[in-house]
């Protein structure tokens, strides 16, 4: 699972030129909301150059809705270069997913792609009528990777003023659609990526956002600028601690083959308590190993 996804205006040869330097998991080239109407063909063909032309292995590209003229000539413009993944902003339900999966099949099969190649990242919670189908993500389709969420479309359909309290923490409504997001990846078994922190310049309020998610079960964060990517990813990277008594829990229930439960630390562990360490120490692996690929990719674009 990346720890950081992050966006940049795929209109701007200036911060396509800076991205891969950020240290992002994985990037996102934007021609959806971050792309002004008259920008859109000049971002598409941007956008594929740099597919084309830049080695980072994690390049994923934010189509417009899959209902708009703009989609379909957004998935023809890459349709040859071979994106790690597509992003679907405002999917009505699962429909949308699908309709995404037999384009991107039709689109493999006609270049000579490997099938299944091009993941898809939804980006559930969009409209108001989403919320109410995200279980069925569960059998959507095998390209799904992982689900995300936003409260700002949200925010605009319901015609709120405010997404945040005055604590700044999410709104019930918002509060609810990052639940149903998590809880729908869960179900689907991918991964769960949280929304953007807004105010990219409070790194402070980043941190404890990007903690927090972690704890909940998240696994990744989007990030809307450079600035924010290097505090998302410690905040999802394990501890050396974390890492160390993951360890110990391995190895105790690998010397105990038989045992339901155990004792470690003054405290009873059991199979859950397993699974979860696991599940760190394989997180921790693919971090390690995904940083020693992004030097060697950085290496060779310097």
């Amino acid at each position: 699972m990346n720890r950081s996804f992050l966006f940049v205006p795929a209109d701007s040869e200036r911060k396509l030129a800076r991205v891969v330097s950020a240290g992002a998991d994985a990037l996102i080239l934007d021609l959806e909301d971050a792309v002004a109407e008259e920008a859109k063909p000049a971002a598409r063909a941007l956008a594929a150059e740099f597919l084309h032309s830049n080695e980072h292995s994690e390049t994923w590209v934010r189509i417009n809705p899959i209902d708009s003229e703009h989609a379909r000539l957004d998935l023809a413009a890459i349709a040859d270069a071979a994106p790690a993944g597509i992003v679907l902003p405002k999917p009505r339900s699962v429909d949308d997913v699908q309709r995404l999966a037999a384009s991107l099949d039709a689109a493999e099969q006609q270049q000579g792609l490997p099938a299944g190649k091009t993941g898809i990242i939804a980006l559930c919670t969009e409209r108001p009528e989403a919320l109410f189908g995200l279980h069925q993500y569960a059998t959507a389709t095998s390209r799904l990777r992982a689900l995300s969420w936003g409260a700002e479309d949200l925010s605009s359909a319901l015609g709120a003023s405010s997404v945040r309290d005055a604590r700044g923490d999410w709104l019930p409504v918002y509060a609810l659609a990052r639940s149903l997001c998590l809880l729908a990846a869960a179900a689907a078994g991918v991964g769960a990526v949280d929304t953007v922190y807004t105010d990219f310049r409070d790194l402070e309020g980043l941190r404890r956002y990007a903690e927090n998610a972690r704890r909940d079960g998240f696994g990744g964060m989007l990030a809307i600028h450079p600035g924010q990517v290097e505090v998302i990813n410690r905040a999802f990277e394990p501890s050396p601690a974390e890492i160390d008594r993951a360890t110990r829990i391995v190895a105790a229930f690998a010397d105990n083959p038989g045992a339901g439960t155990l004792g470690l630390d003054g405290e009873m562990i059991d199979r859950p308590h397993l699974l979860q360490a696991q599940r760190l120490l394989d997180s921790a692996q693919k971090i390690a190993s995904r940083q020693a690929n992004r030097n060697q990719e950085v290496s060779k674009n310097d």
